[in-house]
């Protein structure tokens, strides 16, 4: 955080050393991603990511699409870059880039992204994702459900304050649940270590991994008073479903 030096944000265990919420996600013949915050640029070069086939927004708040711009060298070659979101957040990515939305289509070097507004269930490469209602405070936001031949492999769930019982209900026994937990105590539009736990207890999934992390949490200290099977999630972590 900036200014801060307390003792996350003066830590040397590099797990401590946080950028904002995305995942990456690679299966055999494409490659995409949730969210483009601001380090978005960063994350790429540090994961040496080259490919991307498709964008997908979970909401319009600016630590999840600021990085929208540096999704040029993703369409270097001309070609459009397929851009998923529901109604609400598409309406706020063409207002702030306006000039991505808006440009005719031989300028070089822009974005050029070609909206898909998400309305249900749509497939990306062979992985079916499904779009979970969530709240996050006064805004709507969609968590997603990630499937592959019939198996539920991951649920994302990064802004929430609560889960509904639907959701819970539909992503009940998955294998890896990714999911908000800022802090230890309250917040008005995240979800706490507690509030997190209480709703993996109730999904019980194969796996849970909190995400979303204030500096409030630091890494080793935090992990070791949790429950078996649940994790603190850090940049660059990768899991491999087979």
């Amino acid at each position: 955080m900036v200014g801060c030096h307390c003792d996350v944000c003066a830590s040397t265990d590099p797990r401590d050393n946080r950028t904002r919420s995305s995942i990456h996600v690679s299966s055999p013949g494409c490659a995409w991603i949730i969210d483009t915050g601001p380090e978005f640029r960063v994350q790429c070069l540090r994961e040496k990511i080259d490919r991307l086939d498709a964008v997908v927004y979970t909401h319009s708040h600016t630590d999840h699409m600021m990085g929208f711009d540096d999704l040029r060298p993703f369409c270097a070659d001309g070609r459009d870059l397929p851009v998923y979101a529901s109604a609400e957040t598409m309406a706020d990515l063409q207002r702030v880039f306006s000039f991505a939305f808006t440009a005719p289509s031989h300028v070089p070097g822009y974005v050029r992204p070609r909206p898909h507004l998400i309305d249900g269930p749509f497939e990306l490469g062979g992985t079916v994702v499904t779009p979970l209602p969530l709240k996050h405070g006064r805004a709507r936001v969609n968590g997603y459900l990630l499937e592959c031949e019939g198996r539920k492999l991951a649920a994302y769930l990064s802004d929430c304050k609560a889960v509904p019982a639907m959701v819970i209900e539909r992503i009940r026994g998955v294998e890896a649940l990714i999911i908000d937990a800022l802090r230890h105590t309250e917040h008005h539009t995240h979800l706490s270590v507690n509030e997190a736990l209480a709703i993996a207890a109730q999904v019980r999934p194969g796996a849970t991994w909190f995400t979303h992390i204030c500096h409030d949490l630091g890494h080793a200290a935090t992990e070791a008073e949790l429950p078996p099977g649940t994790r603190i999630a850090y940049d660059g972590l990768k899991l491999e479903f087979q």
